[in-house]
């Protein structure tokens, strides 16, 4: 491993298999920073609360092995906060809006199927089979 930082960008609303898989990839290669989106920011960019609030999800995400950081970040990523935390590389899906420098971003592509947003329909759906079907 070297001794450099790489920032893995996530809100983690709910944490699901591939975010483990990107922190696993990321962690052999770095220092792994987790930039966990604030609930304030969750709020105003994806219009909901999240299920566990900034606290739980920071406790979940640094009981993960492959977790050296976890620090509050704001929607947007910028060169400034990486140069303030001396981040060497961001990691990001491929949805990337963040305003940094090409050569810092290193993107992944999504996995089909699976995201909190899918993991969140699944749930509804059932309840509706459950509860509003019958």
């Amino acid at each position: 491993m070297t001794n450099k930082r790489v920032m893995v960008d996530m809100s983690a609303t709910l944490l699901h298999h591939w975010h483990i898989r990107l922190l696993k990839k990321a962690k052999k290669y770095w220092k792994v920073i987790v930039w966990l989106t604030t609930d304030e920011e969750i709020k105003k960019k994806k219009w909901f609360t999240p299920e566990l609030n900034f606290e739980q999800r920071k406790e979940i995400l640094e009981a993960i092995k492959y977790v050296d950081e976890v620090v509050p970040t704001p929607w947007l990523i910028t060169d400034d906060i990486l140069d303030k935390y001396n981040i060497d590389i961001l990691i990001h899906w491929n949805d990337n809006s963040n305003q940094v420098k090409r050569h810092k971003v290193i993107i992944f592509e999504r996995t089909e199927w699976i995201s909190s947003t899918e993991l969140r329909k699944r749930v509804l759906e059932w309840i509706i089979e459950k509860y509003l079907e019958n």
